[in-house]
């Protein structure tokens, strides 16, 4: 079932809200440099040793460069991730009856802000590293599940993803009024679908393993991928619930001066 915000009823009181503290880009412009940062080194990090070190899975060499690496990012992340969905959890509103139309406001914005991030980090593996995987063993053969490809698309990608979806989840269960009541079916699959692609990981290295395909797309044990991926455009139908209760709030709180709204 999905919540309908424009029904949530209200009687505050309006005031005028501080157009400047409603949201602020500057933590997720930062967030953005952090992540292009990263998704930049881990390419880099494959040019220099995926076709020296990275060919043969019994070298000491892969060891060394590339199940180190395995065996650093993978902790790193999930460790991080359970980290921030502690923190969120933890300090959840518990008094949200009484929230405040501008407070709400500002709550919005930090949804969006969480999506922001969540989008992002999803583009790299959905675009980018995606098809450089698909391009890595149509040319290398596969010797293992753990190929330097695999390594960074499946086990460092994704999970970073999967820590912003899932954070973006809890902050709206937690800090959102709309979000706490009911259940928002698009943004469930829009969070829950794209994650399934790392177990689905699983089905497809069987798959390999026991059918040996070929590594194109079209392929049937490849489908799994883009239709979990395609869940990610219920970010469609969330925004229509978010921008919907905006609106409202927009209005309770105190829009923009009438000449200042014609301008815009």
């Amino acid at each position: 079932m999905s919540i309908q915000a424009s029904s949530i009823p209200s009687a505050r009181v309006p005031s005028t809200p501080k157009a400047e503290k409603m949201f602020n880009l500057g933590p997720v412009a930062i967030g953005w440099g952090l992540l292009l940062a990263i998704y930049a080194g881990f390419r880099l990090y494959q040019g220099a040793f995926s076709f020296e070190y990275g060919l043969d899975a019994t070298s000491p060499e892969f060891a060394t460069y590339w199940l180190t690496l395995f065996q650093i990012e993978v902790p790193l992340i999930f460790g991080s991730g359970l980290c921030i969905w502690l923190y969120l959890w933890f300090t959840r509103d518990r008094d949200m009856d009484n929230m405040s139309g501008e407070t709400e406001l500002k709550r919005y914005f930090g949804l969006l802000a969480w999506f922001m991030m969540y989008t992002f980090s999803f583009l790299w593996i959905a675009s980018f590293f995606g098809e450089g995987d698909a391009t890595w063993h149509q040319t290398v053969i596969r010797d293992t599940a753990l190929t330097p490809s695999h390594i960074v698309v499946f086990y460092a990608c994704v999970p970073m993803y999967i820590v912003f979806g899932v954070s973006s989840l809890l902050y709206a269960t937690t800090r959102i009024p709309a979000f706490a009541r009911g259940y928002s079916l698009p943004l469930i699959m829009a969070v829950l679908g794209p994650g399934l692609i790392l177990p689905n990981l699983g089905f497809n290295e069987w798959g390999h393993a026991f059918w040996m395909t070929e590594e194109i797309f079209s392929h049937p044990l490849h489908w799994g991928f883009p239709i979990l991926g395609w869940t990610g455009l219920a970010l469609g139908g969330l925004f229509i619930q978010v921008i919907g209760r905006m609106a409202v709030l927009f209005k309770e709180v105190g829009g923009p001066p009438a000449e200042d709204a014609d301008l815009a």
